[in-house]
């Protein structure tokens, strides 16, 4: 990993009018990725991680408002049009999405559309793209190659559409490659198929991954930082070995309490309620009608993301109270 930073993203917030009333989907959020960096944002559904990764490549709809900075090796990619984010799109920073059969269009072979990604942005001829097609097929894994170029999305399993979606992504050796829950819905032994190809295509591009999922075992291993969103802001970041050994913050103690693990006979501590609504936010601590520790405190102030450690923070009034603690003692 290099020190130098891709992507700074900068107290982003996305906001969605509705009739009735605003939807604050992201609040204030703020990360760095580094060249060759693996950082992982987890989260419940409804958190907003997604809508940050969209908000990065500017592929949310007219209507979403949109503040704060998104640079990308320094470059300001907020407030650009299309036609300019077009330029970053795929060649710079890729996107695998959650469900690659809305990604795929179903009346193209996976050879054409795979040499389309290559002939958008490369002064190269059909001949060079369809091989360059032939050649991430055989990257990403897929067997007999060069008959599928030929198949339509249709003809394909889900993890085979899925290892054909992260081949369009690779196809230009981009910079950063953001994949959104790349392993929903998909069982355990192709899942692993998957992340193997991942893996395999930031080794082949030298690229930097933001691994988004609600899967903490994917995450660590596959991410060296995770950031923890919760009701549309960071509750926590760090390293992995950080996150996942000394956690500071009560929902990422109840995340990792609700982990299986073949190395312990404890019990599953399940976070009772669920997320807060994000048209009627609550004053204070979002995440303090759930939260065992809660206090006056946490209904009427908002915690910061305290500096607990070098590199960690975490946003909890309380969380020297978490130091040496388990989950099961958290949530009892």
């Amino acid at each position: 990993m290099s020190s130098e930073v891709l992507l700074e993203v900068e107290n982003l917030t996305v906001e969605f009018p509705t009739d009735d009333g605003t939807i604050e989907a992201v609040r204030g959020v703020s990360y760095e990725l580094k060249r060759g960096e693996a950082l992982g944002i987890v989260g419940e559904s409804g958190s907003g991680k997604s809508v940050t990764s969209m908000a990065v490549l500017g592929l949310l709809p007219k209507s979403a408002r949109v503040s704060g900075s998104v640079r990308f090796m320094g470059k300001e990619l907020l407030g650009r049009s299309d036609a300019e984010l077009s330029d970053y799109r795929g060649k710079h920073i890729a996107m695998v999405f959650q469900d690659p059969l809305a990604s795929l269009n179903p009346v193209y072979t996976v050879g054409h559309q795979i040499a389309e990604a290559v002939l958008v942005h490369n002064d190269v001829g059909k001949h060079e793209a369809n091989k360059r097609a032939l050649e991430l097929l055989e990257i990403v894994g897929i067997p007999h190659a060069r008959q599928r170029l030929t198949a339509y999305p249709h003809e394909l399993s889900g993890g085979m559409k899925q290892r054909v979606v992260i081949a369009i992504a690779m196809a230009n050796n981009p910079d950063v490659i953001i994949a959104d829950e790349p392993t929903t819905a998909l069982d355990v032994t192709v899942q692993a198929q998957v992340l193997e190809a991942l893996e395999t295509a930031r080794k082949a591009t030298g690229a930097a991954l933001v691994l988004i999922t609600h899967d903490l075992g994917v995450i660590a291993g596959h991410a060296e930082r995770l950031c923890v969103m919760y009701a549309g802001r960071l509750v926590e970041t760090g390293t992995v070995d950080d996150i996942f050994y000394t956690p500071r913050m009560p929902y990422t103690m109840g995340l990792l309490g609700s982990l299986p693990r073949i190395d312990t006979k404890t019990r599953l501590v399940p976070i009772s309620g669920a997320p807060p609504s994000l048209l009627n936010m609550p004053s204070g601590c979002p995440f303090s009608p759930r939260c065992p520790l809660v206090t006056a405190r946490c209904d009427a102030e908002e915690p910061t993301l305290y500096h607990v450690a070098a590199g960690h923070g975490a946003a909890c009034h309380y969380h020297e109270r978490l130091i040496d603690a388990k989950p099961e003692e958290i949530f009892r």
